[in-house]
């Protein structure tokens, strides 16, 4: 689907006729294949369903599930390549009726191929690159969803004896949790937030020393020009000038003071959060030259890896926003805002890609790097502000 939006890119075919196509051909595939569960399906389960333990018990349990969220998956089936070729013959089998059966069918036939399509239309000469890119992760990919709908099945038979075990191991954990205090569960959090940040951080060095960003790079900014940046986002821009985030920190700093909980160790935290930045980028760069010296990595393909003011960004709002609702008794505010700050990051990174020279690889690299320091801070003060309460 998506070669042939590539083709309309080039003007070889009609976009509105190839979407045209592809509902037709879909829509009429699924429902021969529905009609023919629905003629004959039931009765080869009666007669060969059990020696593929599907016997007619299993096969009403089947049709109950299907009948209460079947046509619901229709509208998604298309998108799982070899699960979309049964879906009509399921359906049928199942003895869905076909009204409800046409409309979740023919509108995940249209989404399915109007997705598809316009993603070759949008990437046009760049096709060959995403599918290049995409085909490298497509096994992982598959591995992931072939697991994903193993547990599925596993959990429509099993469903009672999973529950029961998990209902055990809840009882089980909500007792141990009764012994084990809020922070101490909010330490284990952040260790593990920063061990998935370290690692992210170690493979984005391994794709930095052998220059495998480019693929990454032109696709980034081929979407970020095409189809991601608008106008409107400029005005974002404000959000990394000087004033905003000399802003967001000095009323941090007021915040700290009117809470006045741990003053000088919160202090601390911005102070050493915010300037050791810059330390840690630099050490960061010379470990990089080191390796260079050395022979031990490729051609560098930019020497601005991490970018040093998406690091200050992401160093600024993230410290910043914790400490602001580190001690916040409204759930919605820690929520709330974490989620704002993403956002405004997101859009900044994007703003920056499409109106600047920076590198995408070297701008996330910049959000990557500079999380793994606020996160290793933010887990140092922690274990400081436990021994501080113990003692």
């Amino acid at each position: 689907m998506s070669y042939a939006g590539y083709f309309v890119y080039q003007g070889k075919m009609n976009y509105f006729l190839a979407l045209l196509t592809v509902f037709l051909s879909a829509g009429a595939g699924i429902t021969v294949t529905y009609w023919i569960g629905k003629a004959g399906g039931y009765k080869l389960i009666e007669r060969y369903g059990k020696y593929i333990h599907l016997g007619p018990e299993r096969y009403k349990k089947t049709t109950a599930w299907f009948e209460r969220s079947g046509s619901k998956l229709l509208v998604f089936a298309y998108f799982i390549p070899g699960v979309r070729h049964f879906t009509g013959y399921v359906s049928g089998i199942s003895r869905m009726p076909f009204r409800k059966f046409i409309i979740p069918a023919y509108t995940g036939a249209f989404l399915w191929g109007i997705c598809f399509i316009t993603l070759g239309k949008v990437l046009g000469p760049e096709w060959k690159t995403f599918h290049e890119a995409a085909s490298k992760y497509l096994a992982l990919f598959l591995i992931v969803l072939a697991v994903l709908l193993a547990s599925y099945l596993v959990y429509r038979f099993y469903k009672k004896q999973i529950k029961d075990f998990f209902i055990g191991l809840l009882k089980r954990l909500n007792t141990r949790l009764k012994t084990i205090r809020a922070t101490e569960i909010f330490l284990i959090f952040l260790t593990l937030v920063l061990i998935g940040m370290v690692s992210l951080m170690l493979g984005m060095a391994q794709d930095y020393l052998y220059s495998e960003f480019t693929k990454f790079n032109q696709i980034a900014e081929y979407m970020v020009h095409s189809v991601v940046y608008m106008g409107w986002m400029e005005g974002f821009l404000v959000f990394q000038q000087p004033f905003a985030l000399g802003s967001i920190i000095v009323l941090t700093i007021i915040r700290i003071w009117i809470k006045g909980r741990n003053r000088v160790l919160e202090y601390l935290l911005l102070s050493v959060s915010i300037f050791g930045a810059i330390l840690f980028r630099a050490s960061i760069m010379e470990v990089f030259s080191f390796l260079r010296k050395f022979g031990f990595a490729e051609k560098f393909h930019s020497s601005n890896f991490p970018d040093i003011n998406a690091i200050i960004m992401i160093v600024i709002y993230g410290t910043c926003l914790f400490l602001l609702v580190r001690h916040s008794d409204k759930i919605f505010l820690t929520i709330v805002v974490p989620l704002f700050g993403l956002v405004i990051l997101m859009i900044l990174a994007i703003v920056n890609i499409a109106l600047t020279n920076v590198i995408p690889s070297d701008f996330v690299g910049g959000y990557v790097y500079g999380g793994v320091w606020i996160f290793f801070n933010f887990l140092l003060f922690e274990l400081f502000r436990l021994v501080l309460e113990k003692h």
